[in-house]
């Protein structure tokens, strides 16, 4: 039967976070898994949901599969697991492996968006209200993880995102651990004993600064504590994890997005997102955070639903100039 299905082939992620999803085929179903299937009573589009949880093509914890699927790799309170999710038919049919399976499969839900609510968001701009009319699947993620989008997101502080896959994407495959289940090149990501038994020499090989690698440091040495940022209210989140040195308004904003499906936590400190807001809203390019903010303040509330609906336009301005040239610690 799976014959019949023709796949469409994968996109990488786009700006606003949506990874194109294939049209969803059967697929025979591995032994030793649990299983669960849930209905959302509105469209549901996975790609636009769960994209803003890889980390560049190359993710090691994150995948699309031609199937439909997108596979998750996790470290849970409960332990490793592995999430396989397709939308098939208005429901969502979910599998998961390992000791985070239960803990996986509960919370189902809140990954597709169960606990956003877009009926919040009134669009007072053109360009957003046709948006969300093309995007009626978008829904804002809600992990319930803080670390495996803390530590990314520190890593992609002040480079580029090439250079912050390529290292998230190194490390996570020489000290993580294979997830559990019938994916191939899966992985886990470490536990945060084993981040903070790296040697300096292979933060220096994932081209990885000092000042990046002390902050994970810092805060693997608190993860429980910043673990419970996940049930707190996204202001409390943020102030929970914005006691760590080195973790500032892009960093949190970034994790509590994902973790805690924060639907106002706009990121500041951006190099791209004031001026691809300003010129969206605007026409006029060169917006720096104070406008951006001013902007976006008739979405208080939802401003970072807001800011992921323009990036979703694709009303970009146009590039000038060369692209920056990434720098190359290891090689020093």
């Amino acid at each position: 039967m799976a014959g019949r299905y023709a796949p469409r082939p994968t996109r990488t992620t786009v700006r606003g976070g949506h990874v194109g999803i294939p049209a969803a085929r059967p697929a025979p179903a591995p032994a030793a898994s649990r299983t669960r299937s849930w209905t959302p009573p509105w469209p549901l589009d996975l790609g636009l949901v769960l994209g803003p949880l890889r980390r560049g093509p190359g993710d090691p914890t994150f995948r699309t599969t031609p199937d439909g699927s997108v596979w998750r790799a996790c470290r849970t309170p409960e332990g490793p697991g592995t999430l396989r999710v397709t939308a098939r038919g208005g429901a969502v049919e979910a599998e998961a492996w390992g000791a985070g399976a239960d803990w996986l499969l509960d919370r189902l839900p809140s990954l597709c968006g169960a606990d956003d609510d877009p009926g919040a968001f009134t669009a007072r701009h053109r360009l957003l209200a046709v948006t969300e009319r093309r995007r009626p699947g978008l829904r804002l993620t809600r992990t319930g993880l803080v670390m495996e989008s803390l530590i990314p997101s520190v890593l992609e502080q002040k480079v580029t995102t090439d250079e912050a896959y390529r290292a998230w994407r190194l490390l996570v495959r020489r000290f993580g651990e294979p997830a559990p289940g019938p994916a191939d090149r899966l992985h886990v990501m470490p536990e945060p004993r084993t981040w903070a038994l790296i040697p300096s020499w292979e933060w220096h090989r994932a081209g990885v600064d000092s000042k990046r690698s002390g902050t994970i440091l810092r805060a693997v040495r608190v993860a429980n504590r910043l673990e419970e940022a996940a049930t707190m209210e996204p202001e409390q989140a943020v102030r929970r994890l914005e006691l760590i040195p080195g973790i500032g308004p892009w960093t949190s904003a970034e994790t509590v997005q994902r973790s805690n499906g924060a639907p106002d936590a706009v990121t500041t400190g951006d190099y791209h997102l004031p001026n691809i807001v300003g010129y969206a809203l605007t026409g006029r390019r060169g917006a720096d955070d104070d406008e951006m903010l001013e902007l976006l303040e008739p979405y208080a509330g939802q401003r970072h639903r807001a800011a992921r609906l323009i990036l979703l336009s694709g009303n970009t301005p146009p590039r000038r100039g060369p692209r920056f040239t990434p720098g190359n610690i290891a090689a020093l």
